[in-house]
């Protein structure tokens, strides 16, 4: 071989590997970010007196998505967003703590991630990017079912439905301890732990630990704020002093109007008020100073959550990566509204309260040592204009913001009513990055297919359409259930509201759900209520036990 040949054919490899390492480095990084319990107006730019600077920015850079559907509790949404896999194949059809014995004896009813599902996260690594995530998992705590053996290189992980904000300890007498694994081993939090402040810690230093070999990076951070117990610094929660003393009423209406005039609903929106709230007026004033502080608090996580976001996207300005990351900024499911914890007295976990040391006297709301949930009052708040919140079927429980930017997105301070449901997120992100679908095999294993729809291509402008107004998608957990098509919703809450009759609605003009229109179209539900039992009969959907209620299953041991 002449002297030429051989360098000619250096010169070549290198530049062979150079451009494929090029390749490699300007692949886009991606930040999924997801909040905990999160209402549909509790971000400034859907509406909320809530500031959120960061999150604004990434709206305003990007694509925000005002009709987006996700599962309404907090595993089952996990679980989809990482696998673009239906709830009912992915193992993980209700939280696990919910599942009643009955339905358990199936494989396919664990409430654990399945060993036949692939992660968002594995199919990333295969194709040479680093893989993080710190927050909340709640896909399972043994070795095999932890982030580090799903797909994750490195992982900071709380394994429960929820932990406390400030240290390492239980926020339900369900559980023996909090618990808590770095990269797969049982970890001790630090003394100065706070949840959303550590969380962005570890993921900033996760990225820079590899910031030098070029490789593009997924990080998911899965925040606890703003699940109970709602948990913020002092300054964070007395920004929103006397925010919310108007009560429940004023702000919805507020939060209605504000909405309207950013696009996020249609004008004239219609209302109901969610049964069970309560009547503001009829309140004590100590009643209304409790409320109003517990509100301050939520205001002030979501703001210290927000700011912490800020500064990872400060973080990857600083060493370039900024503009090269597609960000996603959404939320598991609709605002917290549950009645089981009642701070101001007669809670059932009062006692629990007192033995274990909680206070929920106004004077420390929200710092160390307190418990706080806002209750399903205040929750009209975070899920309006919408009914119902968190657990529910109606939009309250399953509509919340999903705000997307970066490379691939061409839309810049937008807003989109097309129907997303979580499924879509995976292989949409796998759009975004040119990665193809593993389309059921998986290193020469069988695995579950992914349903969700691709629309990077919506994203960037080719398509105008996500889901087809032919195309069904149902939804089902712990007995309430929904199926969309088009515009349009059936639904029913048999657990959530002991409802034995369907519902229609047509969601993009009325997403308050005021007007029925079964009646007015009887053709069109009948249609869906078939669609509805042929998904549910092809993905395997477990009836409920009779009595069944979530409350009796979490808390069958008892609550003292």
């Amino acid at each position: 071989m002449s002297k030429y040949c051989l360098v000619s054919g250096i010169f070549f490899w290198f530049l062979v590997l150079g451009t494929a390492q090029a390749q490699t480095g300007d692949r886009p990084n991606v930040v999924l970010i997801l909040a905990d319990d999160l209402g549909y107006t509790d971000i400034s730019p859907f509406g909320s007196e809530i500031s959120t600077p960061n999150i604004a920015r990434l709206a305003a850079e990007g694509l925000s998505f005002t009709n987006y559907h996700t599962a309404a509790s907090c595993a089952p949404a996990r679980a989809m967003i990482l696998t673009g896999v239906d709830s009912h194949r992915n193992g993980v059809p209700n939280i696990p703590e919910a599942l009643p014995p009955e339905q358990m004896e199936f494989d396919h009813y664990q409430g654990v991630l399945s060993n036949g599902v692939v992660t968002l996260a594995s199919l990333l690594q295969d194709q040479g990017y680093h893989t993080y995530m710190t927050g909340k998992w709640h896909l399972g705590h043994t070795p095999d079912l932890l982030p580090s053996s799903r797909g994750f290189d490195r992982t900071i992980a709380m394994a429960d439905t929820g932990a406390d904000n400030w240290e390492q300890r239980t926020y339900l007498p369900i559980y023996d301890q909090a618990h808590w694994y770095a990269d797969g081993a049982e970890h001790t939090l630090p003394d100065d732990f706070y949840s959303s402040e550590y969380f962005i810690d570890k993921t900033i230093e996760f990225i820079d630990s590899n910031n030098a070999d070029d490789k593009p990076f997924f990080a998911y951070v899965p925040f606890q704020a703003v699940h109970m117990p709602v948990q913020a610094p002092k300054e964070f929660s007395d920004k929103y002093a006397g925010v919310y003393d108007e009560g429940w009423t004023v702000m919805r209406e507020k939060r209605r109007l504000a909405a309207e005039e950013a696009g996020i609903i249609p004008r004239e929106t219609k209302v109901q008020v969610t049964p069970g709230t309560l009547e503001w007026d009829a309140l004590t004033a100590e009643q209304k100073d409790h409320h109003s502080r517990r509100m301050e608090v939520y205001a002030g996580m979501v703001d210290a959550m927000d700011m912490h976001i800020g500064r990872l996207m400060d973080y990857l300005q600083s060493i370039g990566e900024y503009e090269n990351t597609v960000f996603i900024f959404t939320s598991d499911n609709g605002a917290e509204g549950s009645a089981l914890i009642s701070p101001t007295g007669r809670s059932p976990l009062d006692q629990w309260f007192s033995r274990v040391g909680y206070e929920t006297g106004i004077d420390n709301l929200g710092e160390r040592g307190s418990f706080v949930a806002i209750g399903p009052s205040n929750a009209t708040i975070a899920a309006s204009p919408l009914t119902y919140y968190k657990f529910h079927a109606n939009e309250g429980g399953l509509r919340v913001p999903l705000v997307m930017s970066g490379p691939g997105i061409s839309q810049q301070g937008e807003l989109s009513d097309e129907f997303v449901f979580v499924t879509d997120l995976a292989p949409t992100i796998l759009g975004l990055l040119d990665i193809d679908n593993h389309n059921g095999n998986w290193k020469g294993a069988t695995v579950e297919q992914i349903v969700g729809t691709d629309f990077s291509s919506f994203l960037n402008g080719a398509n105008q359409q996500v889901h087809s107004d032919s195309e069904s998608i149902g939804y089902e957990l712990g007995g309430n259930s929904a199926l969309f098509k088009g515009e349009y919703k059936i639904v029913i809450n048999r657990e959530a509201q002991n409802e034995s009759e369907w519902h229609l609605y047509n969601i993009k003009v009325d997403p308050g759900e005021v007007n029925d229109l079964k009646n007015e179209q009887p053709q069109l539900f009948e249609d869906m209520l078939s669609d509805y039992e042929a998904w549910a009969l092809s993905n395997n959907v477990l009836p409920m036990p009779e009595g069944y209620t979530r409350r009796g299953v979490i808390f069958r041991d008892g609550v003292n």
